[in-house]
């Protein structure tokens, strides 16, 4: 039993890997770490390649986000990385001398809080969820070792610093004078993944349960049900700014395209494999429902559709 959960963990995670890839990634030579502005004292850290890490983007495959407070700085995700969480906080100074007291780490794949290394000497709480670490401490060194073979040892040494404040329902706290709301999704993306939501400002921080220019990212270990129900409820909440793990800021106007996009396909997987249909005929009808409605609004809807639907097959099961 022991060896099938081991092996189980393994398909997991390897299943989180592939949901990164697409045909689109586009390698970056010494990537920039811009920092971009949102809103007022809100700013964002883009990366531009979207997919797995590789040699040439040294392993820097996702956003962060930050809130400049007036008791230091709130991040949001650290990269993948001690070296690219270096790299965040030199661009962090380039905006302000607060240091960096407080960080969340938005779910538990490699590229979203191995960067948490670099804020030790300053961070007062690394904040996650409760089944978010237990994944990060089954997952952290296979990962570790995954991402230093796949970007030929550019991401440097990495030391895996876990958490510390572990949330375990929905929490309203403020952060130097700053009011923010966490959200779970229910396992939506990944085990224990959370939203950061700041009511006043109407911005929602949401790590990869949020996308902008790409598909939604669905994973192995997640629960889409429960990712449509939550990209509905951030609908409801009309956020002006939506933050994403990749790709651009965008409106909630992406974040209702998103949940019919899965919805539809969700619902026409559960109808075709109850009535014994394989996945290759459900997606030929996919395609041609759904590619003429959908097709521009995203920039891998071509290669990610056939993912999608053989996915959600498999979690049928």
């Amino acid at each position: 039993m022991r060896v099938v959960l081991k092996h189980y963990r393994k398909v997991l995670l390897i299943l989180s890997l592939i949901g990164l890839i697409t045909h689109h990634s586009k390698a970056q030579v010494e990537p920039d770490f811009v920092v971009t502005p949102i809103a007022k004292n809100i700013y964002s850290i883009v990366s531009p390649s979207f997919g797995l890490p590789n040699p040439e983007n040294k392993g820097w495959n996702s956003n962060s986000h930050f809130i400049v407070t007036e008791e230091g700085v709130l991040l949001f995700d650290t990269g993948s990385s001690e070296s690219i969480g270096h790299r965040i906080k030199k661009a962090i100074t380039t905006i302000t001398d607060q240091p960096v007291r407080w960080v969340v780490n938005s779910h538990s794949h490699a590229d979203h809080w191995l960067g948490n290394a670099a804020f030790t000497d300053t961070v007062i709480e690394i904040i996650t969820s409760n089944q978010a670490l237990t994944t990060m401490k089954q997952d952290g060194q296979p990962s570790l070792e995954f991402y230093s073979r796949v970007t030929k040892g550019t991401i440097g040494t990495t030391q895996l610093v876990y958490p510390t404040h572990l949330l375990d329902q929905n929490k309203k706290r403020n952060f130097g004078g700053v009011a923010i709301e966490f959200i779970f999704s229910n396992d939506g993306h990944s085990p224990g993944d959370l939203l950061m939501w700041l009511p006043q400002q109407k911005i929602i921080f949401g790590g990869d349960v949020l996308s902008s220019d790409w598909m939604p990212v669905i994973t192995g270990h997640g629960n889409v049900p429960n990712l449509i129900n939550t990209l509905n409820h951030i609908a409801e909440l009309k956020p002006a700014i939506v933050l994403t793990g990749h790709g651009s800021a965008t409106t909630a106007r992406s974040v209702k395209r998103d949940a019919d996009l899965l919805s539809s396909v969700w619902n026409q997987v559960k109808e075709d494999y109850a009535d014994n249909k394989d996945s290759d005929e459900t997606l030929l009808n996919v395609k041609t429902r759904l590619e003429p409605i959908y097709g521009s609004l995203y920039k891998d809807f071509a290669a990610e559709i056939e993912r999608h639907v053989k996915l959600m097959y498999k979690l049928q099961q």
